[in-house]
């Protein structure tokens, strides 16, 4: 298992979007098609969690209290035992779409991405959510967005389309979020998984969780390939750093899709995992709006 313990064995339908929350020690998840936000302290291991009224795709820290959510047709304001309140719903009567994996990025932007229910058809785009809440489409084209990230000095973003098996990078200007030089920067064969969640650590190394791969993997900024951790599960989802250091690589996993069978011989399947990597990554900024 390379080092992997486990935090929680959550038995998740689909865990995806943790983040790490400096002040409170905790680990903040969801899980996608029960519509639940979960909290969980990994050195007690309560993993407390609260439904929400859709299916809930990311989430991040808020400046001002609370969390921000991405559920189906946009992003929502929300605070625990509260109902979400909307702060953009651009793709409201796409029904055919959902919002998925966001990030914000080093300035408190959120970005995040839509995909198409069905990945079949590249309805997705890639949106900026700025403190003033606009809510600006940057990149279209996309059956299934993931893989949003940010470099230590925020220059730098990353994102994927899961489908295409396609991971872009860009330039962020860090004074006014514009984007541009959108290339790129991996492609990754079917046999080696699909790009899904994704972090960068201090090192401006881009981790990636590659489900179907049972592999998580470190490129460098060039996007070869510098680590590889086998998983002990098929479906890992998405990554955070933390931990007391910021050293812990904490890794969200799938039950969803697999069949009994496969289920069988992966029993972690849906838990929370942990990885220490002997180095340690930026925490996520909290969205300034």
């Amino acid at each position: 298992m390379s080092g992997v313990e486990v935090v929680v064995n959550a038995q998740a339908e689909l865990a995806e979007g943790p983040v790490w929350d400096v002040a409170a020690q905790v680990l903040w998840y969801v899980d996608i098609f029960r519509g639940e936000v979960h909290r969980l302290d990994p050195a007690t291991g309560c993993d407390e969690f609260w439904s929400v009224p859709a299916p809930v795709g990311s989430l991040a820290l808020r400046a001002r209290g609370g969390l921000i959510l991405a559920l189906a047709d946009g992003v929502y304001g929300w605070v625990p035992g509260e109902a979400p309140v909307p702060i953009t719903t651009p793709e409201t009567g796409m029904n055919a779409n959902r919002f998925n994996d966001g990030r914000t990025d080093r300035q408190g932007r959120f970005w995040v991405g839509s995909l198409h229910k069905a990945e079949t058809e590249p309805t997705g785009r890639l949106y900026r959510l700025n403190p003033s809440g606009d809510c600006i489409a940057v990149a279209d084209g996309i059956l299934a967005a993931n893989g949003t990230a940010f470099s230590p000095d925020g220059r730098r973003g990353y994102h994927a389309c899961s489908q295409q098996g396609i991971v872009w990078s860009f330039t962020v200007d860090p004074d006014t979020g514009d984007l541009s030089d959108r290339r790129p920067f991996l492609q990754i064969a079917r046999k080696e998984g699909a790009p899904d969640g994704a972090i960068v650590d201090d090192d401006g190394c881009y981790w990636l969780a590659q489900p179907f791969g049972w592999r998580i993997v470190r490129y460098d900024p060039l996007g070869r390939t510098d680590r590889v951790v086998q998983m002990p599960v098929e479906m890992p989802t998405s990554l955070a750093f933390g931990g007391r250091d910021g050293r812990t690589l904490f890794i969200t996993t799938a039950r969803h899709s697999l069949s009994p069978e496969a289920l069988a011989i992966q029993p972690l399947a849906g838990a929370i995992l942990a990885l220490d990597t002997g180095m340690s990554g930026p925490a996520d900024t909290p969205f300034a709006g």
